[in-house]
């Protein structure tokens, strides 16, 4: 099977390692010469086009990456003999648009892989990158069988796809992706203006603003694509907010208590429960090493891991998160090999 991405960055050149690690051919084509060059180099994809139209011609497939503007713009202008016959699928963060520039086209469907990194690029795309991910299969005018091939395509890219309408994907995106990438943005330009803070800053606030290191025009373009359901989530957040502000001000601490447990435990449905194990790690060569013989030795199920470095130097703590069961194990084979445990 030989399938064409256009769009190689992060997510455009994961899917193409993730179609190539299953078996497929696929050619890539990007609008900078020089990602094309990276692609091929580093075995993203087999061939690489320096025209989109080469890429696309006699493939089974067509996956369109990038920005939501410039996916919509090529499925509304590009001439439907270049498609053929292909299957078109986009990985576009933002559903609506993209499906009602499509809306001539035969064979496509909208999708979005729940799946990134703060930093973008092709130089970050894995095929590893949508391991356990879900990903978004939008129905909104797909034939079928289009959608029964893409969810199989899906699941063998070691995927879990979920089917949704177009309108309810934009809605919830705009709260739980958009959102937290206008709010990060907002909070390190507060910090920014008081320096001392930004010198306090540790785990809890890097953690909250991670997606602040993203790419700025990518970002754009996505808020603007979906500014409508983003706009409606700024402005419930603000009445949040100054619904919090006043319960401060007027002395309510049973109000904040209550919101502050009844956010616990909502957060605490979103992941397998787990125990963190903390590790000092000294700023020596192997320290590394040693956590990954502790862990080779227990193999147990690591379900997450943080590093906070010391700011000036001098090692870090590094956070392991592992199943209940598993945590005694693990802190056991950790001590043997030398390292303190908080």
């Amino acid at each position: 099977m030989k399938a064409a991405v256009l769009g190689t960055g992060l997510l455009g050149g994961s899917v193409a390692a993730a179609l190539r690690s299953i078996g497929w051919h696929v050619t890539g084509w990007d609008p900078n010469p020089e990602t094309r060059v990276l692609i091929l180099e580093t075995g993203v994809v087999d061939a690489v086009e320096s025209e989109p139209e080469a890429a696309m011609s006699g493939v089974d497939l067509i996956v369109l990456a990038g920005p939501p503007a410039a996916i919509s713009a090529t499925l509304r202008d590009t001439d439907p003999e270049h498609f053929g016959d292909a299957l078109i699928m986009d990985v576009g963060g933002v559903k609506q648009q993209a499906i009602a520039a499509a809306e001539a086209i035969p064979r496509f469907v909208g999708t979005h892989p729940m799946a990134g990194r703060e930093f973008g690029g092709a130089a970050g795309a894995s095929a590893a990158l949508f391991y356990g991910a879900l990903w978004i299969i939008t129905e909104d005018g797909a034939r079928p069988e289009d959608l029964d091939t893409i969810e199989q395509l899906i699941e063998n890219m070691g995927a879990s796809p979920l089917r949704m309408g177009a309108t309810q994907h934009d809605e919830a995106v705009a709260l739980i992706s958009h959102l937290p990438q206008v709010v990060a943005a907002s909070l390190v330009r507060l910090a920014h203006d008081a320096p001392e803070a930004i010198e306090l800053a540790s785990g809890s606030f890097r953690d909250l603003t991670r997606v602040a290191l993203s790419d700025p025009a990518m970002w754009t373009d996505i808020l603007f694509s979906n500014r409508d359901f983003v706009a409606g989530a700024i402005g419930e957040l603000e009445a949040t907010l100054a619904t919090f502000r006043q319960a401060l001000r007027d002395g309510d601490r049973g109000w904040v208590t209550g919101r502050l447990v009844k956010s616990r435990e909502t957060r605490s449905t979103m992941a397998p429960s787990v125990v963190g194990i903390e590790v000092h790690l000294k700023d020596e060569p192997g320290e590394l090493a040693g956590v990954g013989r502790a862990l080779a030795a227990t193999r147990c199920d690591i379900r997450d891991l943080q590093m906070r470095h010391g700011r000036h130097g001098g090692g870090g703590i590094l956070t392991l998160s592992v199943r209940p069961g598993e945590a005694p194990t693990l802190r056991a084979a950790l001590v043997s090999e030398g390292f303190t445990l908080t």
